[in-house]
């Protein structure tokens, strides 16, 4: 998003991030400490953000006409809009998806194709593949936790370390996915494609992965050998999540690979009798409205950063940043440390992205960090931070899962298993001070006047050209 920063700083105009933070995290921790379950998760995202938009039209100078006009450049912003709508599209494709049993399908096929001495392991393959298909991590855990907890149970494997495989698998997914909601907030919250985002995000993630299988494999061995079922699976759902991966990785553009999923999913289903035309329909619908929330939030806080920036919030942010920053290393650890800050916050790696987003770009474009660096730090340390803190819903939802199943387990079991997330972390940090990953952008450097890949500007050019606003020119990218 770009904003036009005004050059003096002014703290004071952070506040609205300060009162929704403190809305979000002191009502979780107050109706925590009353024993209310999911309690970081009774205050809507959504309602705490417009308290907090309402405060930012209060300090913001000028008439109501005058401000509505920031925020509803902020809101409108080109960026924005094309999230809310690939967020839209996703929603759509996973809902469709699951009606017709792809979820199903693909968690059946994993499970026969696994070796029984090798369970635990297998379970985390098994929701790294789900999650990086379905794009949710929530979804993973709450398909895949009730199955790997009997497994366990059965098998005399621990069942704390099972749950950590599955939520550390179904983080790996939520890292990687083209059509997680971190995804797409992060690349579009620094402009560069999905893809670019990807290759840099898969040489960190696939070490520790890869640290992840060796560690389950040594500790994850099963006393009791059980018998496996044989589970059914018509591989013919499982089509459409491969589908959107493959052609997400090829580049395709994200609309219409999302699209050319929905539909592939909804034939599948008009195939095997799985769904009907009504169905289907029902199916995109309930997609959409079950990304109210991040759309929202999204909407709003769009807006609201615009008025903050007006006002000299991020000028003052990056002036006091910079005593701390002294280059491009302390910069990628400054907004590793902002997205971990506000995911501790808010319970929320979409959220923490969405909130911290636009001020790492202003940290990425003062730094020079190349913003498919900064889109992948975003969302590799909201999903570290999401992965372990006990109060979030992933291992809030894994914890109520089991205990349904008489097994009690508290969040704090799970965290010390969570092999993958720290390893996660440990890559993650490492790759700021050993840049392994930076030769995969480094044939198509960042072009910081036009605010795009080098391969991307003569495009970038021509669109200038046939722009119709006579005041576009190649100093609004600066």
């Amino acid at each position: 998003m770009k904003h036009s920063l005004t050059k003096k700083g002014n703290g004071w105009a952070l506040l609205p991030f300060v009162v929704f933070v403190a809305i979000y995290l002191g009502a979780g921790l107050i109706l925590q400490h009353k024993g209310v379950e999911m309690a970081f998760y009774k205050f809507p995202s959504v309602t705490a953000m417009f308290l907090a938009v309402l405060l930012a039209f209060i300090m913001t100078k000028g008439s109501i006409t005058e401000r509505f006009r920031i925020f509803s450049k902020g809101a409108a912003n080109e960026d924005v809009l094309t999230m809310l709508v690939i967020y839209l599209l996703a929603g759509a494709f996973s809902s469709v998806a699951t009606a017709m049993g792809g979820l199903d399908a693909t968690i059946n096929l994993g499970l026969n194709l696994v070796p029984v001495k090798f369970l635990t392991v297998g379970m985390f393959i098994i929701s790294a593949f789900m999650g990086t298909a379905t794009g949710s991590s929530m979804g993973t855990i709450s398909a895949i936790v009730p199955i790997a907890v009997g497994v366990a149970d059965k098998s005399g494997l621990s069942v704390p370390l099972m749950l950590g495989a599955c939520v550390g698998g179904a983080m790996f997914g939520d890292n990687l996915s083209m059509i997680s909601d971190t995804t797409i907030a992060a690349t579009r919250s620094q402009g560069c494609e999905m893809r670019d985002k990807f290759r840099v995000n898969f040489f960190i993630a696939l070490p520790a992965a890869l640290v992840t299988i060796v560690i389950l494999l040594i500790v994850g061995h099963s006393e009791v050998v059980p018998v496996m079922e044989t589970y059914e699976f018509s591989f013919i759902k499982v089509i459409p999540y491969l589908l959107v991966l493959v052609l997400a990785l090829v580049g395709m553009n994200v609309f219409l690979v999302l699209t050319l999923g929905i539909f592939a999913a909804g034939g599948i289903g008009f195939m095997t009798g799985s769904l009907d035309v009504f169905n289907f329909a029902q199916s995109i619908w309930t997609g959409f409205t079950g990304m109210n929330e991040v759309f929202f939030l999204t909407l709003l806080c769009g807006g609201m950063s615009a008025m903050v920036a007006h006002n000299g919030g991020i000028v003052w942010l990056i002036e006091k940043l910079k005593k701390m920053i002294k280059g491009k290393k302390s910069a990628q650890l400054g907004i590793a440390a902002l997205v971990s800050l506000a995911d501790c916050a808010t319970a929320n790696n979409t959220v923490a992205i969405v909130v911290s987003g636009d001020m790492s770009k202003d940290i990425s474009r003062e730094y020079q960090v190349d913003p498919r660096r900064t889109a992948s730090l975003l969302d590799i340390f909201s999903c570290v931070f999401q992965g372990i803190i006990p109060y979030g819903a992933q291992l809030l939802i894994a914890t109520s899962l089991t205990n349904s199943l008489h097994i009690m387990i508290s969040p704090t079991d799970i965290i010390p298993n969570l092999w993958y997330c720290w390893a996660l972390a440990f890559c993650g940090i490492l790759s700021i001070f050993i840049p392994f990953v930076d030769r995969i952008y480094r044939k198509n450097p960042w072009n910081w006047k036009y605010d795009c890949a080098e391969s991307e500007v003569e495009k970038k050019k021509t669109e200038f050209v046939a722009s119709d606003d006579p005041n576009q020119s190649d100093e609004v990218m600066v």
